[in-house]
């Protein structure tokens, strides 16, 4: 599983995909998809027929024009593991069907970059490789390994997907990503039982969070479950809270490395952090060593004691929520994440198709990918959201997952990516190193914010070169 990121919705335009408007708007707007993502409380589960439907219902097209590819064969490289990985080869292994083309999956590494340079360099690279940050994308066009998406491709692209999608998967005003994946950050989940035992309802703010958390400590169940053993899922938590307390136009700064990383708003976010990272036994046990998989598995088994009662990460978490043997909206629950400033954030980020050896077959299961037809297949399979437009909502599994899908859709041009997949991976993109690395220390010793601040900047500042 690999993170994603943020989407909030501020309008980026055509000359400055970048740029932000002023605060208030901002806020406005990102209050406004919050409402849209999860205006009630996301505790139902019904059939994938019952929700409601986006603008896709009305327009999906199906039957992508595909090209006969008999003989031929394709890699496609991405960092996607267990359940994920499976869901996606059946979308593979409907392209096969279509194109009677042969596609092997190759299990990738982070950071993909350094992965996909190995195999440059060996000569092997794969066909196709899916890309979890837009630096990555640039890093790759810059290197000279990623080749432009065709007509067919740009056909298929601007036919299913916004503007804003399209956008940042440009290098240089070429397109050479199709995002096929996305997915909502800013989400938590809990243990519904241990909730209805402790008397405790779905927090909206931050101080109510920490409420809600002494409650659950003091009907004896550990509040959190941290993946600390993946560093992404600890930027991610930083990243929210910095979002709503420092605001937009601080997040666009830091993001670029234009404000440093020990200005106060970053002092502010970590201290705001350790209001819950460094309260005695608000963690459960052993969470530098717990991966993300394992941080949300250990929220829904146990029976009604399970070894913690909240877990934060994306709509994604379904998949192991699935795997522990819980319920989506019975035994799991969700809510957002509460407002630490002025309003909540709400976040997004994705996967693209990139292809790195120019050929008919690549181009072929890029121009797949970019269809609604593909999507459709994984959407099915729950864990998954489609940044594609003409995906039928009702082809979603439950109707937490339609409402998550279809506030996608409508945020339409409006969102902005996670801030460590917009840096450099050394930066923040690299196990043990940078961010990651500067975090799990925070997570270990969250008193130590002057000195987190200060290894943040020195990494922050060799990766962005100033």
């Amino acid at each position: 599983m690999r993170k994603a990121s943020r989407i909030i919705r501020i309008r980026r335009s055509p000359e400055n995909p970048t740029a932000a408007p002023g605060t208030r708007r901002a806020a406005r707007t990102a209050a406004a998809l919050a409402a849209g993502v999860l205006a009630v409380s996301l505790t139902a589960c019904g059939g994938g027929d019952d929700g409601d439907k986006n603008e896709g219902d009305d327009k999906a097209r199906t039957n992508v024009t595909l090209p006969k590819l008999d003989g031929e064969t394709l890699e496609v490289a991405a960092v996607w593991t267990g359940a994920e990985q499976d869901n996606f080869k059946k979308v593979l292994a409907e392209f096969e069907k279509r194109t009677g083309a042969k596609v092997s999956f190759v299990p990738a590494q982070d950071p993909i970059i350094n992965f996909l340079g190995s195999k440059v360099a060996g000569g092997a690279p794969p066909d196709v490789a899916m890309l979890p940050q837009p630096g990555a994308i640039k890093q790759a066009v810059d290197k000279g390994w990623a080749k432009p998406l065709g007509d067919a491709a740009l056909k298929e692209l601007g036919e299913n997907y916004s503007q804003g999608w399209q956008d940042i998967g440009k290098v240089g005003g070429k397109q050479y990503g199709v995002y096929y994946k996305a997915a909502n950050k800013s989400l938590i989940w809990y243990n519904a039982k241990v909730f209805e035992n402790a008397g405790v309802s779905e927090p909206k703010t931050w101080d109510e969070l920490l409420t809600a958390a002494q409650t659950v400590y003091d009907s004896g169940v550990t509040p959190f479950s941290v993946g600390g053993a993946d560093g992404w899922t600890l930027t991610d938590w930083f990243e929210n809270v910095y979002l709503s307390q420092a605001g937009p136009e601080k997040y666009d700064q830091l993001a670029k490395h234009e404000i440093k990383w020990t200005d106060p708003s970053v002092k502010q976010a970590l201290t705001t952090l350790a209001q819950i990272w460094g309260k005695k036994d608000y963690v459960a046990s052993g969470a530098l060593q717990t991966d993300f998989p394992n941080s949300v598995t250990q929220t829904f088994t146990g029976g009604e004691q399970p070894k913690a009662a909240m877990v934060y990460e994306g709509d994604f978490s379904q998949v192991n929520i699935t795997e522990a043997g819980a319920e989506i909206g019975t035994d799991a629950k969700v809510f957002p994440f509460p407002s630490v400033g002025d309003t909540p954030p709400v976040v997004s980020g994705g996967d693209a198709a990139v292809i790195l050896k120019d050929s008919e077959a690549a181009q072929a299961l890029v121009t797949f990918l970019a269809s609604p037809d593909a999507a459709e297949i994984q959407a099915k399979l729950g864990g998954y959201l489609s940044p594609n437009k003409n995906v039928p909502n009702s082809a979603y599994p439950n109707e937490v997952q339609q409402k998550m899908a279809k506030a996608l859709i409508d945020a339409g041009d409006d969102f902005r990516f996670d801030m460590s997949d917009q840096a450099p991976q050394a930066f923040g993109g690299t196990p043990g190193k940078g961010e990651w690395k500067a975090l799990q220390d925070f997570l270990k010793n969250p008193k130590d914010v002057a000195g987190t601040q200060q290894r943040l900047e020195a990494d922050a500042a060799a990766a962005y070169g100033n």
